[in-house]
């Protein structure tokens, strides 16, 4: 792999900004922030709810309604193994790390 293969939003971004990045990265959800260690994780289904509660995308930050609690899986887990943890823990995206760094989300 070459370069970041990771979708990202700063971490000022709002969540008009965040809106924006899924849609011309064509992903579901993205880290916030460049941390080599993200600490957020911004979805589509984040940015609606915060819109529906009445949040103006404009104002408030993607960072103010992302997942905190991430949930990592190695990138040599089989796909029966990732699937699990992610029913487990009632999520629709992890992390994959490989020796230490982020190398994707699923």
């Amino acid at each position: 792999m070459t370069g970041d293969p990771v979708a990202r939003v700063a971490a000022d971004a709002s969540l008009a900004d965040a809106a924006r990045a899924l849609v011309s990265e064509n992903v579901g959800a993205m880290v916030v922030g460049d941390e080599d260690n993200p600490g957020a994780l911004v979805s589509e289904r984040d940015i609606v709810r915060a819109v529906a509660g009445g949040m103006d995308p404009e104002s408030v930050r993607a960072i103010d309604v992302a997942s905190t609690k991430l949930v990592w899986c190695d990138a040599d887990a089989t796909i029966d193994e990732v699937a699990t943890r992610m029913m487990d823990r009632y999520i629709r995206h992890i992390l994959v790390e490989r020796d230490g760094a982020l190398v994707g989300i699923v």
